[in-house]
């Protein structure tokens, strides 16, 4: 879209998430290009030029396009699985299954994964892909081309795994790295696919996968190389108490000292689920900047526990959203993690302020922008910002009662979403993806996944 082309969206109303949770009852925005040229109340200004497109909103709620901060899309494909175990035990049931993965595989998987999210609403994805058979091909790629179809902002979170069962960890010897080949196979995804800039629609963090699957040596040296090439660091950090006891016996700490031991505190880290953390821990990520990826859904799945989110946002932690896998949360839907967000952190004797509906929609989008370190150009609707947005319809019998339109995204069932736009281009048409054909993926995911069933079942 040349830089001049303009499309103006009015007659809606608009929670722009700004640092002022600035909110419009009737506004509009208008878009120029890649970026956000105006919000406000009212009208469109009169007199612009180059206006391609006017969108009549009336009845939609417009916001920032959900971010996802933690995911794994190769597991769309082993859904429904080890349904009522607990991290570990899920983790022993599924890792052989995992080992088998390919490329056709993990493609169609990462299709299947981006379109769930994508026709809900997220505008900026993240994938934390750690599992690289040797024989595989090229599985990076296979997920950053499916992203670039789908046509999401995208972070590839560039994992690794050397600790196997033979050396205390629980993936199956086959399906780890040796330290050199993890931190070169990262460094090179790094090379070819890092885009720096600000309008990126592609950037890759180094992500070791979590402190019981790969080694101190890995996790140290990751650390070093992702600094390196200026890239961001991700790994799974305090999921369970399970966790916590490995940590305690291996290193003779907890997980956050552990991390801190190594270099994994800091602006530049984000870590996944954080749920069993005490006040000095959450200090720890509060004095460093470290972020956390709270994934609601996931925890409740595998019997995790609830993590201190309240807590965490009241010290400035920064908190974002995430679906993780679809092997612990089937409906691989960013959108019900806001409503799941905002009542599992309820739960509990007078805690029913502990969470609001604009603090969990500050969670899904600007929260989200800021744990992957792209706050200033992406997560609120402010002008100089990229297009990315939504447009929510609440006029539907399940939403066009309730008068705030933020409680109705949030609490109410899932909203449909009219359009969406990532980079100033819609992806999203009335709930239907604009640029891959959703049948298709949907036959290429169960006819993946009945291939990788088969052939785990040979073992």
């Amino acid at each position: 879209m040349a830089a001049a082309q303009r499309i103006v969206i009015e007659n809606c109303s608009i929670a722009t998430v700004d640092a002022d949770d600035t909110e419009y009852a009737d506004g509009h925005v208008v878009l120029a290009g890649n970026r956000i040229e105006a919000v406000g109340a009212g009208r469109a200004p009169g007199g612009l030029t180059d206006v391609v497109r006017r969108i009549d909103a009336t009845g939609h709620l417009v916001t920032p396009g959900l971010v996802n901060t933690h995911h794994h899309f190769y597991q769309w494909i082993t859904r429904g699985l080890a349904t009522d175990h607990n991290l570990f035990d899920w983790l022993v049931a599924l890792y052989p299954t995992w080992a088998r993965i390919d490329e056709p595989m993990v493609y169609a998987a990462a299709q299947g994964s981006l379109a769930m999210m994508a026709r809900g609403g997220v505008t900026c994805a993240m994938d934390h892909h750690y599992v690289y058979p040797r024989g595989s091909g090229d599985l990076s790629g296979a997920i950053i081309r499916a992203a670039h179809e789908t046509g999401v902002r995208f972070t590839l979170a560039r994992g690794s795994m050397d600790r196997s069962r033979k050396d205390g960890g629980l993936p199956p010897d086959f399906a780890v790295e040796t330290l050199e080949g993890a931190l070169a196979a990262t460094e090179e995804t790094v090379r070819r696919h890092h885009d720096a800039s600000f309008d990126a629609m592609t950037q890759i963090a180094v992500a070791p996968c979590s402190p019981f699957s790969v080694s101190t040596e890995l996790l140290r040296a990751g650390g070093e190389l992702a600094r390196r090439l200026g890239v961001r660091l991700h790994t799974h950090g305090s999921e369970t108490v399970e966790e916590e006891k490995f940590c305690h016996e291996l290193f003779g700490m907890g997980p956050t000292d552990y991390f801190e031991s190594t270099g994994w505190l800091g602006e530049d880290v984000w870590m996944a689920h954080c749920v069993h953390m005490n006040d000095s821990d959450i200090a720890a990520f509060a004095r460093t900047g470290t972020g956390v990826a709270h994934c609601p859904s996931s925890n409740a799945r595998l019997a995790a526990g609830i993590a201190r989110v309240p807590d965490l946002l009241a010290a400035g932690v920064p908190v974002g959203l995430g679906v993780d896998g679809t092997a612990s949360n089937e409906s691989g839907e960013l959108h019900t993690e806001l409503r799941n967000a905002l009542l599992i952190n309820r739960l509990g004797a007078y805690r029913e302020a502990a969470l609001t509906a604009r603090q969990a929609l500050r969670l899904g989008t600007f929260g989200g922008a800021r744990v992957l370190g792209r706050a200033a150009e992406i997560g609120s609707l402010e002008p100089g910002k990229l297009a990315d947005l939504v447009l929510w319809n609440l006029g539907t019998l399940a939403h066009a009662s309730i008068a705030d339109p933020v409680a109705a995204l949030v609490l109410g069932a899932a909203a449909p979403v009219t359009a969406s736009f990532v980079n100033g281009r819609q992806i999203v048409a009335d709930g239907r993806l604009l640029h891959v054909d959703e049948d298709a993926v949907a036959r290429s995911t169960r006819a993946e996944a009945q291939r990788l069933a088969r052939l785990a079942a040979q073992d």
